[in-house]
């Protein structure tokens, strides 16, 4: 896959469709690389005439790392953003949006409809947010606005996420991003035991997993201040995406994304958990599909 030197790091990326149709930016979430973006969702808006571009945020896959940064002790982080205070953390979303937007420039695109899943759902609010010219469109899925007095997760899927690998083999990551997939999954679209285990071991071999990166893009997302407020600036097209049975957000939290946006669309997806499985696809492709190339002709109109 092609690297691009962006916001002064190195990103690295995959894309499907023609260089220089319209450009559908994807943006995964935490501890996510970029290929747990479906590879036939990423298809699907291709074929319906755009440039599809997914990548690995900063400290995960094939992504410059940042090594020299340590990420601050969790306690302390607590309680200064409990107390209202603005913790110091090795990066703040707002420069994981400046990478996106670096992504774009290097690929030659001033302007790009914006996809993001969970953490990069707040990504890509930070740059329809900051950046309203360089964003055709904004689709969040089962992402937040991180308005603290939101209903929080189910705590056993929680647990999951914060127990991590017994050990950094290659056997207990596999076994954990086993788990983990589990945990989050919705029983509207479920995924064989083998595919998801061809997942995990694909992301395992694929890069070194990197427990202290994984540290600093949370830190990032809970250090981040709530973005409902700002987020009423926001005049693009924008979609919410989210299911009905996500163990980390529940449907209050789209709720309150879409009220959040003004004109927003709410698309609550029955039996979907927190991830976007092969069989998620076909849905997520008509429905985004339909909405960006709305957002495309309202684009074309306006010049």
């Amino acid at each position: 896959m092609p690297q691009a030197r962006a916001n002064g790091i190195d990103i690295e990326y995959e894309s499907f469709g023609r260089d220089g149709d319209p450009l559908i930016l994807m943006i995964m979430g935490l501890a996510a690389q970029l290929v747990f973006w479906p590879e036939s969702l990423c298809k699907g808006l291709a074929d319906k005439g755009f440039w599809v571009v997914r990548f690995d945020n900063r400290d995960i896959g094939k992504s410059t790392h940042f090594t020299d940064r340590i990420a601050p002790d969790f306690r302390e982080l607590f309680q200064q953003v409990t107390a209202g205070r603005t913790p110091e953390v090795p990066y703040s979303l707002s420069d994981m949006s400046d990478d996106a937007l670096g992504l774009m420039s290097a690929l030659g695109v001033e302007r790009a409809h914006i996809v993001g899943g969970s953490m990069g759902g707040m990504i890509a609010q930070l740059i329809a947010i900051n950046h309203p010219e360089r964003t055709k469109s904004l689709t969040s899925i089962m992402s937040t606005t991180g308005r603290r007095d939101l209903p929080q997760g189910d705590p056993a899927a929680l647990a999951v996420l914060s127990k991590g690998p017994a050990s950094l083999t290659r056997a207990d990551l596999i076994d954990n991003g086993v788990i983990v997939r589990h945990a989050l999954a919705g029983p509207g679209f479920p995924e064989s035991e083998a595919e998801i285990r061809a997942l995990v071991e694909r992301v395992v071999d694929r890069a070194p997993y990197d427990p202290a990166g994984v540290a600093r893009q949370w830190s990032a997302v809970f250090a981040a201040p709530p973005r409902n407020l700002l987020l009423k600036n926001v005049r693009c097209p924008a979609l919410i995406v989210h299911g009905d049975s996500d163990p980390l957000f529940p449907p209050a939290v789209a709720k309150d994304a879409a009220e959040s946006i003004p004109g927003a669309e709410l698309f609550m997806v029955p039996g979907m958990g927190h991830g976007v499985p092969k069989s998620l696809a076909p849905v997520l492709v008509k429905r985004i599909g339909d909405f960006v190339l709305k957002a495309e002709a309202r684009a074309t109109i306006a010049g």
